[in-house]
C-alpha cells in the first residue's frame, strides 16, 4: 500500500518523466493499482486526470474501458484525447456509443482519435458507422465515419460507400473510393 501511495505521488508530481515511469508500474499491482488510480480521475487538476487515464492505459486488458468512456466526457480536451488514444490501444465494443459521441467533439484531435479507435475496433463498429453516413448527420461526423469505414474495409459498408460517391464533397468521395478499392470494388467501366 505504501508503494502504491508513492506511485500516486509520482503520477501527480507534475514531472512528466517521473509520472511516465509510475504509469508503467501500476499494472504490477493488478486491481489494487487500478483502484488507486481511479481516485485521481476526479481530481480538480486536469494534468493529474490526464496521467490517471494514461496510467490506466497500461493495464493489459479491457478492464479500464468504463474509465476511458467516462474520460471521453471530461471538460479538458487533453484528457478526452488521452481517453480516445487509450481506446485505440484497447479497443472495446462497449465504447462504441461513447466514441461515436466523441466524433462530434469540439476538439478535432478528439474527433480523429475517436474515429481511429473505431477503426481499431473494426467490424463491431461497422453498423453504427453505416447508420451515421446514411442519416442526416453533420458533414464532419459523416466524413470521419466514411474514413473509418474505408480503413476498416468491411464488405457491409459497400452500399453506403457507393452512395457517398454521389455527394458534393471531394473528401467524402476520396475516402469512399479508398474504401471501395481496399475491398476490391473499384469502378467498372463498360465499352458502349
Amino acid at each position: 500500500m505504501e508503494k502504491l501511495q508513492a506511485l500516486l505521488g509520482e503520477l501527480a508530481s507534475g514531472d512528466d518523466e517521473r509520472a511516465e515511469k509510475a504509469a508503467q508500474e501500476f499494472p504490477e499491482y493488478g486491481e489494487g493499482g487500478m483502484a488507486a488510480i481511479c481516485g485521481l480521475l476526479s481530481d480538480p487538476d486536469a494534468d493529474t486526470r490526464w496521467w490517471a487515464v494514461r496510467a490506466l492505459a497500461e493495464f493489459p486488458d479491457r478492464s479500464a474501458t468504463r474509465y476511458f468512456i467516462a474520460a471521453l466526457s471530461d471538460k479538458e480536451p487533453a484528457v478526452r484525447q488521452c481517453a480516445a488514444l487509450a481506446l485505440c490501444r484497447r479497443p472495446d465494443e462497449k465504447a462504441v456509443p461513447a466514441l461515436i459521441a466523441a466524433m462530434s467533439d469540439q476538439d478535432s484531435l478528439v474527433v480523429r482519435l475517436a474515429a481511429n479507435a473505431l477503426i481499431e475496433l473494426g467490424e463491431p463498429a461497422v453498423p453504427t458507422l453505416v447508420d451515421i453516413i446514411m442519416d442526416e448527420q453533420p458533414i464532419a461526423l459523416r466524413l470521419e465515419a466514411v474514413r473509418a469505414l474505408a480503413m476498416i474495409g468491411d464488405q457491409r459498408a459497400i452500399s453506403a460507400l457507393v452512395n457517398v460517391l454521389d455527394e458534393d464533397s471531394a473528401l467524402m468521395e476520396y475516402w469512399a473510393n479508398e474504401g471501395l478499392e481496399r475491398m476490391g470494388v473499384g469502378m467498372v467501366y463498360f465499352e458502349p
